[in-house]
């Protein structure tokens, strides 16, 4: 079974062999800038498509939606179209961004050896042997030096993820967008982007792409070379329109865990804490930081139905969850960063979720 790992980002490599994993690659999956087809977005593209014929285009877009949907794959999509197609009357007769992974343009970036194409992401820290939590301002900055080299057609940032820019790296990267060198776009790329910083999201053009449909999951883990039917089918109706949750599910005892942080969300506000214990030895490993990454995108994603399914109850009601939430992502991060034991993250987290609900 394929065994996928976290989510997105590692550092701005020019070079084709990286010594590093990327961290925005699932494992034996195709990197987005590798993926030459685009499964349930066409709506988008078509809008994409649609503001460069008419020589209408933003300079920045945030590429917004749920993990594992596509957005990665659309911005790289789009690079790669526009650094192909320098020519405006070939933009203006195609009818889709695809470019033949043949094409040189096609090759050189997915070597990452393209001099327009910048990919800013978090970097491989050596000495821990992990990536760092988040994208640090000093990213930032040496995209912004290789960002003055002179080009003739488009130079193209493209950012995976804005979820993971800190504040000092954000503000530093809304400098950029703000005084931009001539014929340059961001594609931003962003899980949750009505968390990105409000001053940087106004610069740019936000595009939602929606969850994809059980079918389209199906589609592509079809194409991604999983074999057995049946598990796929019930991944993808598991998976919430994301091929990457439905990844992690096919792995292993994907299914199982899911079963179980599932089950355990569903009892709350009653908690029963052997099932808890059980899931805090299960993901708080070393080795399973995909199983803990899983667990903390099944609660966020629980905190938000809470939220949308009360948004009536007035803002007292909700606040307790909103708090959960901001804390519970914070701990994150602060577990991640200093390598603490999750364990005790996440009793924490259960114990504050009972009481928020």
């Amino acid at each position: 079974m394929r065994s996928p790992i976290g989510c997105l980002a590692a550092r701005m490599q020019p070079k084709a062999s990286e010594a590093a994993p990327e961290a925005d690659r699932f494992e034996e999956a195709p990197h987005p800038r590798e993926s030459f087809d685009l499964v349930g977005h066409a709506e988008a593209e078509r809008s994409l498509l649609g503001a460069y014929q008419a020589n209408r285009p933003p300079h920045a877009f945030i590429i917004g939606g749920e993990r594992g949907i596509g957005k990665a794959t659309l911005a790289w999509r789009l690079a790669r179209f526009l650094l192909a197609n320098p020519d405006p009357a070939a933009l203006r007769a195609a009818r889709n961004l695809h470019v033949d992974p043949n094409h040189p343009v096609a090759r050189r970036i997915a070597a990452l050896s393209h001099p327009d194409v910048f990919l800013l992401r978090r970097e491989w820290n050596e000495k821990t042997r992990r990536h760092f939590s988040e994208i640090r301002v000093d990213d930032v900055r040496q995209a912004m030096r290789r960002f003055q080299h002179a080009s003739q057609g488009y130079r193209i940032c493209i950012v995976d993820c804005a979820d993971e820019l800190n504040r000092s790296a954000a503000n530093a990267l809304l400098k950029l967008i703000e005084e931009p060198p001539p014929r340059a776009l961001f594609l931003i790329v962003a899980h949750r982007p009505a968390l990105v910083l409000p001053t940087l999201r106004s610069r740019c053009q936000t595009l939602l792409l929606r969850p994809l449909s059980s079918d389209e999951v199906c589609a592509v883990l079809e194409r991604l070379g999983e074999e057995d039917a049946v598990a796929c089918r019930g991944a993808a109706e598991r998976a919430q329109g994301s091929v990457a949750t439905a990844l992690r599910l096919l792995a292993d005892d994907g299914l199982e865990l899911d079963r179980l942080i599932a089950g355990t969300l569903e009892n709350l506000p009653n908690v029963d804490w052997r099932t808890v214990h059980l899931l805090a030895d299960r993901v708080a490993g070393r080795d399973d930081e995909a199983a803990f990454e899983r667990l903390m995108v099944s609660i966020i994603a629980w905190i938000d139905a809470r939220l949308h399914s009360e948004a009536g109850s007035g803002a007292g009601r909700l606040a307790p969850l909103a708090e959960v939430w901001e804390k519970a992502a914070e701990a994150a991060r602060e577990a991640e960063l200093l390598n603490l034991d999750k364990r005790p993250l996440i009793l924490s987290i259960f114990a504050d979720l009972a009481g928020a609900a």
